[in-house]
């Protein structure tokens, strides 16, 4: 994405990638979000050495890849054996997502992913939450899709204009938000309302589990209430970005009637 700067060719960056030692070494010191640490099979030496240390101290993933692939992900920037993956936009915190919903006077939205690992899913989620006036998107730091290029491309554009904040324990960052006087309402087949019987007024976290295992156990019982898609057919689940699609819209619905 440009920036209309001249690109310094010292630190090549694009949307997805930061690529050589020295480029994703200073990516490391400045702060910049990072999703995962790429690093050739065998590489431990020197400035290698001193960038995997760094990234374990900021809890960041590190993984060991063929040089192939590091070929394949830099095309063509020499990358000496590094490349850092970034996500296209820069993450928020939640405290500037709340600002931002109480500048505007309104009840805010958020969407909680649990542990959601597919990037199609995630932009899907990020483009119906634009279209639906979510004020903004909490991740978990591990065991969940980050911000990618496929992420970017699958929402359409939303990435640019969907705040996505990234938290540490999913239960902790709930358990404080309704302290804040947010109601959690959690995705469930076991839930004991159909999504549009719960009231989804005032302001409102929707938590949406991962594709395979749903909500996990301490997740659930961190909601105030769960509600379940009703399901007629054979099928007994729904894509994720599906069901947070039909619970977005019931909370705009619902929020649209509060107002007439």
């Amino acid at each position: 994405m440009g920036n209309g700067k001249e690109r310094d060719t010292t630190m090549p960056v694009t949307e997805d990638f930061v690529a050589g030692r020295n480029s994703v070494m200073e990516v490391l010191k400045g702060g910049r979000s990072v999703n995962k640490i790429l690093v050739a099979k065998g590489e431990r030496h020197g400035t290698v050495r001193e960038i995997i240390g760094l990234a374990r101290s900021k809890g960041l993933v590190i993984q060991e890849v063929e040089m192939s692939k590091l070929d394949q992900v830099a095309a063509g920037i020499r990358h000496q054996g590094v490349v850092a993956l970034v996500p296209p936009v820069a993450y928020v915190e939640l405290e500037d997502i709340l600002h931002k919903a109480s500048v505007q006077g309104e009840a805010p939205c958020l969407v909680v992913l649990d542990e959601l690992e597919d990037p199609h899913n995630l932009g899907a989620i990020l483009r119906t939450a634009d279209a639906a006036g979510v004020h903004g998107v909490l991740i978990p730091k591990r065991r969940s899709c980050p911000l990618s290029g496929t992420v970017a491309k699958t929402s359409a554009g939303a990435v640019e204009y969907v705040p996505v904040a990234r938290i540490g324990n999913v239960v902790q960052t709930l358990e404080n938000l309704k302290k804040q006087g947010f109601w959690i309402v959690g995705a469930d087949m076991d839930g004991e309302k159909a999504y549009y019987q719960a009231d989804l007024t005032g302001p409102l976290v929707v938590v949406i589990g991962s594709e395979g295992k749903g909500l996990g156990r301490l997740v659930k019982e961190a909601c105030d209430f769960l509600v379940r898609i009703p399901m007629k057919g054979q099928i007994n689940s729904l894509n994720a970005s599906v069901a947070c699609s039909l619970l977005l819209y019931e909370v705009l619905k619902q929020r649209e009637m509060k107002e007439i």
